[in-house]
């Protein structure tokens, strides 16, 4: 009887009929945001806008909005993903338009796709990531990323909300691309690493591979690095196994594999030079 009493009244939220995917960029100030202030940021979006947005049932109705792992505090991406739910089919144009306006500086709706559903996170499963090391020069760099990949496992350890961590940071990264910054000689002491790290739990971030260059070989940067991520979502099967697709339903070819593969060719390259190839253990 309480339990039916705890019910709430009243007819029961309009069903979803349309599904969609949508690319985000987080740029500038906003890197800063956390995931928290991005998803009520979107949240106010959505409001604002006059999105007919899908709502749970309770006593606490909320849009339905589901959030990929998003970035840590500081770093930058061209590739952050969430999906909407609407109760009415929406022009996708427009609708990546009225969004992204009503969003602040800094967060840009990049895409807006119509989605199949499904889970959102099960088909994010590998990231590509820019790394800028300042005061490092790329030849040192190499060296690093060459040592760091002959390694059997790097243990580094970070503090998460389950307390310190400690695990392996070798494991998850499937490539390694060191280059210059330019062509200018000046620019040359702030090497440019390109990485491809498959996700882990617990996730295994660009920090915890500069951590291991640093166990490994000493190698630390004269100020913070500067970190993008590129592109999230599965391994392609161009590109030696090292394109990593969009979660997009309709770009994701069938031959794409949904799960990263045991063993996965790995790089590093510098100013050119023919990639040296080392096997994932």
């Amino acid at each position: 009887m309480n339990a039916q009493k705890n019910r709430p009244t009243g007819p029961q939220p309009p069903p979803a009929v349309q599904h969609l995917l949508v690319r985000y960029a987080k740029r500038g100030r906003m890197r800063f945001a956390s995931h928290r202030d991005v998803g009520r940021a979107f949240e106010r979006a959505v409001r604002q806008a006059g999105l007919p947005m899908a709502h749970s049932a309770g006593f606490s109705p909320h849009p339905k909005i589901s959030y990929a792992s998003g970035t840590p505090t500081g770093v930058s991406s061209e590739a952050e993903y969430l999906t909407l739910a609407l109760t009415a089919t929406a022009d996708l144009a427009r609708m990546r338009s009225v969004l992204d306006r009503a969003l602040p500086d800094g967060i840009d709706v990049i895409e807006v796709v119509e989605d199949s559903g499904g889970s959102l996170n099960g088909r994010l499963m590998v990231s590509e990531w820019l790394v800028k090391l300042p005061g490092v020069a790329p030849d040192a760099a190499e060296a690093a990323a060459r040592e760091f990949l002959a390694a059997p496992e790097v243990m580094v350890e970070r503090l998460t909300n389950k307390g310190l961590r400690r695990f392996d940071a070798r494991v998850a990264v499937l490539s390694l691309d060191v280059s210059p910054r330019g062509d200018v000689a000046t620019e040359h002491d702030c090497a440019i690493i390109r990485m491809v790290v498959q996700h882990t739990e617990p996730a295994v971030r660009p920090e915890d591979v500069l951590t291991g260059f640093r166990l490994v070989t000493g190698l630390e940067p004269t100020s913070a690095p500067a970190v993008t991520r590129l592109a999230q979502g599965v391994l392609g099967s161009r590109d030696s196994g090292r394109e990593v697709v969009p979660p997009t339903p309709a770009k994701v070819p069938g031959e794409v594999p949904v799960t990263v593969p045991d063993q996965v060719p790995v790089t590093v390259s510098a100013k050119g030079t023919v990639p040296a190839k080392v096997n994932v253990p």
